[in-house]
């Protein structure tokens, strides 16, 4: 299965997971639980690319835009105010911050 993104919906979205699919844009589909999204994804996905086949649409092959060099990342108020300061103390962007801080990180070893 191709890559994918799950979040929880909210109560006013209906509840449950949604799952999204980066590289088939608008491949999307949902669940009660994360497996039931994934399940439900799994359906989705197979009709999106028969579609596309039907219509001789070209079908977007995964992974080729991987790794682009962004994510969206949700961190606490606290944590962003806290960066966001320290970023303008240093005289730079959060988003350069927080690379740097990243990169430091796994320098020390963390990945492994």
């Amino acid at each position: 299965m191709p890559r994918f993104e799950i979040r929880p919906l909210a109560a006013d979205e209906g509840g449950g997971y949604l799952i999204e699919f980066p590289d088939y844009p608008g491949c999307v589909a949902d669940g009660e639980t994360p497996e039931d999204a994934i399940r439900e994804g799994r359906d989705a996905l197979t009709s999106y690319v028969r579609t596309l086949e039907e219509l001789g649409r070209p079908v977007p092959s995964p992974g080729e835009d991987a790794y682009t060099g962004q994510w969206r990342q949700r961190v606490p108020k606290s944590l962003h105010a806290a960066l966001s300061r320290r970023a303008e103390r240093e005289g730079v962007s959060l988003n350069m911050l927080v690379t740097a801080l990243l990169a430091e990180g796994l320098g020390r070893g963390i990945e492994r």
